[in-house]
């Protein structure tokens, strides 16, 4: 019995903890289809196929945010850790503030993220509203966008205290998102997004 017990502190001591980098690595080598976004949530990996129209919003509201932050500031598709249990999300769009720098592993940290947009898939879209609307607050990521193609609205979410965002507004497309008065600084106007 003493065995046992020894050789189990022995094992707890080995550090064999999944980290983001091991998942990461491990999806590297594997044969993900092209044209897939790829991102873990709450230690969960998730695919989605990239589509026309989502891509079609997402380069839209990129080209609004050039008014605001040059390329080096922004991202797509590109992963970024945040806080919480395996939560490396590759934002469909992300917008840095000023003076921000990747680390030195060339990521962005998520103390820098100004903007968030994320054009939601139907397989995945209770990550966006539910664990990510959640990291994204306790990050305190000022501005949250949700784009749903399916019912053409976006959910705009500001003001984030205490792991959840205080103003929430829904608008329909078509609608201008005033985003003036946060970090962002700019309109966002929406009257070319594709519904789905």
């Amino acid at each position: 019995m003493t065995v046992v017990e020894t050789d189990r502190i022995e094992m707890a001591d080995e550090s064999d903890e999944l980290t983001l980098d091991k998942l990461f690595e491990w999806l590297e080598r594997m044969p993900v289809p092209e044209g897939y976004k790829v991102e873990i949530v709450e230690g969960n990996i998730y695919m989605s196929p990239q589509r026309q129209k989502h891509w079609v919003i997402i380069a839209l509201i990129y080209d609004q945010l050039r008014a605001q932050y040059p390329v080096t500031r922004t991202a797509s598709d590109v992963r970024i850790d945040f806080p919480g249990h395996l939560n490396g999300f590759a934002c469909d769009i992300a917008a840095m503030e000023k003076g921000a720098q990747p680390d030195d592993k060339g990521r962005w940290r998520p103390q820098d993220v100004e903007f968030v947009g994320e054009v939601i898939s139907k397989s995945t879209a209770a990550n966006d509203y539910g664990p990510k609307k959640a990291v994204y607050a306790t990050a305190e990521v000022p501005v949250y966008l949700i784009v749903d193609p399916y019912t053409g609205k976006c959910h705009l979410h500001l003001m984030p205290k205490d792991g959840e965002y205080r103003v929430e507004t829904t608008l329909d497309f078509g609608m201008d998102i005033d985003l003036t008065e946060t970090p962002v600084g700019l309109k966002l106007t929406t009257g070319d997004f594709p519904r789905d």
